[in-house]
């Protein structure tokens, strides 16, 4: 088969069961057209090859762009889009709780006015993290984690972010890309310890918004055999991704030659792909 068009992030859905591995699907986009979905989970396994021409096109405007910034946008949509605004990257700056928009007030409103988890999760190692309660566990899909855990229910994305702060203290909120992928074995009782530690460090000030019957939920990804090395790869300096198709974790697609390129940091790349 084969699929040409611009790439959107991948979306991420579990399984029927929690025993199930996670299934990935691209729509992508006739630039601004959506397309219909594609399943990622069913080409591992298969030849896949990946050919980007140069294209790149805004996911809000469709113009033609060098290069994006966030998720796809041209440099003049970035500045102006909701979804760029401070408190993404850092929440703890959010005000709109307080009647205060930073940028977009419903946008706000919407996605930081609302209860946002405070999680700990296994990635490359055990990470702390922020994301709206309505998001949930499709956040740990999409950074790969193999296991994860709700700390606290925030009612404002602001409170969230004070605990994160706090807590970065004592946990990393970065992930190492490539032990991230290579990373298969849930270690629960660590994550229970974790939790634990995270209690102890946020003390009775938070305390109403513990979560402390949380249980740890682990994930299964759409993976074969895995090399031994791998290493980002982006279509700008290799417009020719091809090879075996080996697994899919987080929003990176892994192949057989160790090459392994992140989906997210494409989108709007236009590109034709051939599965054999």
């Amino acid at each position: 088969m084969t699929w040409e068009g611009n790439l959107r992030k991948l979306r991420i859905e579990q399984g029927a069961s929690s025993e199930d591995a996670l299934r990935y699907f691209q729509q992508g986009a006739d630039v601004l057209e959506p397309l219909p979905d594609s399943c990622w989970s069913d080409w591992v396994g298969r030849h896949v090859s990946m050919q980007f021409d140069g294209v790149i096109q805004c996911v809000a405007t469709g113009k033609r762009v060098r290069k994006t910034y966030g998720d796809g946008l041209s440099y003049e949509a970035w500045l102006k889009a909701p979804q760029a605004v401070e408190s993404v990257i850092r929440p703890e700056l959010s005000r709109i709780h307080e009647g205060i928009a930073l940028r977009d007030r419903e946008w706000e409103e919407r996605h930081h006015n609302v209860p946002h988890w405070v999680y700990l999760s296994q990635t490359s190692a055990i990470k702390v993290g922020v994301t709206g309660a309505h998001t949930g566990a499709r956040r740990w899909y999409d950074q790969g984690a193999i296991a994860g855990t709700v700390l606290c229910v925030a009612p404002h994305r602001a409170l969230a972010g004070e605990m994160e702060v706090l807590l970065k203290d004592v946990f990393a909120d970065k992930s190492a890309y490539r032990a991230m992928i290579l990373a298969t074995k849930p270690n629960v009782e660590a994550l229970e310890e974790a939790r634990e530690e995270a209690f102890d460090h946020l003390g009775t000030a938070f305390e109403e918004f513990m979560q402390f019957d949380e249980p740890v939920h682990t994930m299964r990804y759409p993976m074969t055999e895995l090399p031994n090395k791998v290493r980002s790869v982006r279509l700008d300096k290799q417009p020719l991704i091809e090879g075996t198709l080996v697994g899919l974790k987080g929003q990176y697609a892994v192949f057989d030659t160790g090459d392994a390129i992140n989906i997210r940091s494409h989108i709007g790349y236009r590109v034709r792909i051939a599965v054999n």
